[in-house]
């Protein structure tokens, strides 16, 4: 991916949350990506969705970021999310950590061009 591609999501002022997703492959790829890719189009059309960045080289983070608590609750619902938890637990994965995070403060930086 060129760099002119990534992106660092634009949250709102907070207070909002983060889900903070790490997580260990399994060898087992069983239609992976596919999936990941779903669920990254299924959360944004998710009430509270506010956006998210994801990385991966051995350990993957996936940082999601909600408007309140009821939204990260409401998405972990989700059929179609209930299914890709299963299969991460059955197959995708050797381990993960998921953490829900209260933002109470962020700033940053952009290069101008």
């Amino acid at each position: 991916m060129s760099a002119e591609n990534i992106q660092i999501s634009k949250t709102p002022s907070p207070p909002y949350y983060a889900v903070i997703f790490s997580s260990i492959r399994t060898e087992v790829d069983g239609g992976y990506g596919e999936i990941a890719d779903q669920m990254v189009e299924l959360a944004k059309k998710q009430p509270g969705y506010l956006g998210h960045e994801s990385a991966r080289e051995g350990l993957g983070i996936t940082v999601s970021y909600w408007k309140s608590l009821d939204a990260i609750r409401n998405w972990k619902m989700v059929s179609e999310h209930l299914f890709a938890q299963r299969m991460g637990r059955e197959k995708w994965y050797r381990s993960y950590k998921t953490r829900i995070c209260l933002v109470e403060r962020d700033y940053g930086f952009e290069l101008e061009n």
